[in-house]
C-alpha cells in the first residue's frame, strides 16, 4: 500500500472513530424546561405603574433564590392593597442547584411573554413551577384540575394493571412534598406546592392519584396536574426499591448510563487500538522503504 493510500486509510478511521463517538454517546436527559401548562389572570397592570415595579423586584428574589433553595414565596409590599403583589416558585424535588436556578429563570423569562402585562400569572415546565398574583394564595387548598394526559393504550393487562396500583400506593402513603416510588416497570412521581400543610399535601395527592388512575390507568404513562399538586407514572426500566421501602433516588437511570458508560469505553478502547496498530505498521513500511530491495 502506498503512503498515501494509508493515510487515507487512516484518515477514514479517524472518522469513524469520531463518528462512533458521536453515536455512542448516551443523549442529553434533560427537559427541565419542557412546557407543561400556564395561565393568566385577565386583569392587567398599567406598564411603568408601581405594580410592574413591584412585579419586576418580586420576580427577581424568586430566580435570585433559586440557587440556594427548592421552594420559596414572596410577599412584596405597595404603598396601596392593589399594588402589593405575592410569588412562589417549587422546583422538582431530584433537582440540583444549578438545575432549579437554570428552570426558575427560565420560567420567569417564559412568564413575561405569556401573561404580558397580566395582574397574576402561573407556568408549569418540566422541573419547575412559578405563580405571582395580586390576591394571596400561600396556604390555599386548590384542587383545580389544570392538566390530564395520558400515553396510548396499552390493552386489558391485569398485571400491569397491578404494579400501577402497588406504584401509587407508594406515593400515597409517603412524606414529604415531593415522593418518588415504583412497582416493576411503573415509576411514579408526585409533588405538592411547598406552601401547603402536611395534610393539605396528602390530600392533593391522594385526590391527583385517584384520577390518574381513573384516567390513565390503562395508558402507557399518565400526568395529572392540580392547581396546587400532581402526580405521573410511566412505564418503562425495571424499578429497584431502595431497601424495600418503595421510594427511590433514580439509581435505576444512573445504571443503566454506568452500563452504556462502560460499553462506549470498550469500544472506543478498540477503535483506538486498531488505530495504534495501523499506524505502527506505517511506521514500519516507511522504514522498510528506506532500506534497498523493500518494496
Amino acid at each position: 500500500m502506498s503512503a498515501t493510500g494509508r493515510i487515507r486509510s487512516l484518515s477514514s478511521l479517524v472518522i469513524f472513530f469520531c463518528g462512533a463517538v458521536a453515536i455512542l454517546s448516551p443523549p442529553s436527559t434533560s427537559s427541565v424546561d419542557t412546557f407543561v401548562f400556564g395561565g393568566c389572570t385577565q386583569q392587567k397592570y398599567i406598564p411603568g405603574s408601581p405594580f410592574d415595579s413591584n412585579l419586576n423586584l418580586l420576580l427577581g428574589r424568586l430566580v435570585g433564590t433559586a440557587a440556594s433553595s427548592a421552594y420559596a414565596n414572596f410577599t412584596v409590599l405597595g404603598s396601596t392593597p392593589q399594588d402589593t403583589i405575592y410569588g412562589l416558585y417549587q422546583c422538582r424535588g431530584d433537582l440540583n442547584s444549578g438545575d432549579c436556578s437554570r428552570c426558575v429563570a427560565g420560567a420567569v423569562s417564559r412568564l413575561g411573554t405569556v401573561c404580558t402585562d397580566a395582574c397574576g400569572g402561573a407556568l408549569q415546565l418540566e422541573g419547575c413551577f412559578v405563580k405571582y398574583d395580586n390576591r394571596s394564595f400561600f396556604g390555599a387548598e386548590d384542587k383545580t384540575l389544570v392538566v390530564r394526559k395520558c400515553g396510548p393504550p396499552i390493552g386489558s393487562n391485569s398485571g400491569a394493571l397491578t404494579r400501577l396500583d402497588a406504584a401509587l400506593a407508594y406515593l400515597a402513603t409517603g412524606g414529604g412534598t415531593y415522593r418518588v416510588g415504583g412497582a416493576g416497570e411503573v415509576q411514579s412521581t408526585a409533588q405538592c406546592i411547598g406552601d401547603l400543610s402536611v395534610s393539605e399535601c396528602q390530600d392533593c395527592i391522594t385526590d391527583a392519584i385517584g384520577r390518574l388512575k381513573s384516567a390513565c390507568g390503562a395508558s402507557a404513562w399518565g400526568d395529572v396536574y392540580l392547581a396546587k399538586c400532581y402526580t405521573r407514572f410511566t412505564r418503562g426500566v425495571t424499578y429497584s426499591q431502595d431497601g424495600g421501602n418503595g421510594y427511590g433516588n433514580g439509581n435505576n437511570t444512573k445504571n443503566n448510563d454506568d452500563e452504556t458508560n462502560k460499553t462506549l469505553a470498550i469500544i472506543i478502547g478498540l477503535i483506538a487500538a486498531v488505530a495504534l496498530i495501523i499506524l505502527f505498521i506505517t511506521f514500519l513500511n516507511k522504514k522498510c522503504e528506506k532500506r534497498k530491495g523493500c518494496k
